[in-house]
């Protein structure tokens, strides 16, 4: 359970190039997956400082039992991730490059001030040049050029290790970023909170 920092999917080739597939921020449970798969087909790391909860399988198959709440609060977080993989697979293969920055700075505003921690324009993203390339799919020079068109066009720049969002809506229209995916209301939780639960 990930309490600080950011920490990411990712798969590798044998050259060494690799994929992020999705960031997980300060409330996710970054690798509730291994909890049924029991081996991931992926690697994970720490992308800044984090600081993580440990939780074993056996501790949470005891919760879901006496909680079995709990139990479809992790399903739904699960699910959630695989909506971000397909945001993510369509940036990949459609977005422009620039798009698929200014989508990625959009979901990174969006998540990150649901847990409090942007005012919504300062968002604490101390991402390399680099690890952005292998989030979005492009080289680093063309990283490089990307965001000197943001910052030309005053929409984000980075300052001391944080994004600075100039223009909110202005990046959001120019990623065509619709939060739908992340289910802000909740999704199935939302939806089960509304329908009497016999027996719990």
């Amino acid at each position: 359970l990930l309490l600080g920092g950011i920490i990411c999917r990712y798969k590798d080739l044998r050259n060494g190039k690799r994929q992020i597939s999705e960031l997980h921020v300060p409330g996710d449970f970054a690798d509730l997956h291994s909890f049924t798969l029991k081996r991931l087909d992926h690697d994970m790391m720490a992308l800044t400082r984090c600081e993580v909860a440990m939780v074993p399988h056996e501790r949470i198959q005891q919760m879901i039992v006496a909680r079995p709440r709990l139990g479809r609060i992790f399903w739904f977080m699960t699910t959630l991730d695989a909506a971000i993989n397909r945001e993510w697979e369509l940036s990949l293969g459609q977005r422009s490059a620039l798009s698929r920055l200014a989508h990625l700075f959009c979901e990174v505003q969006v998540r990150l001030g649901l847990v409090g921690l942007t005012d919504g324009k300062t968002v604490p993203f101390d991402l390399t040049q680099a690890e952005l390339s292998e989030c979005v799919g492009i080289t680093v020079v063309h990283v490089n050029r990307c965001l000197r068109e943001l910052r030309k066009r005053e929409l984000a720049t980075f300052r001391d290790g944080n994004l600075i969002i100039g223009n909110l809506s202005g990046l959001m229209a120019l990623a065509e970023f619709n939060p739908d995916y992340l289910y802000l209301d909740g999704g199935f939780t939302a939806l089960e909170s509304k329908v009497p639960q016999p027996g719990y």
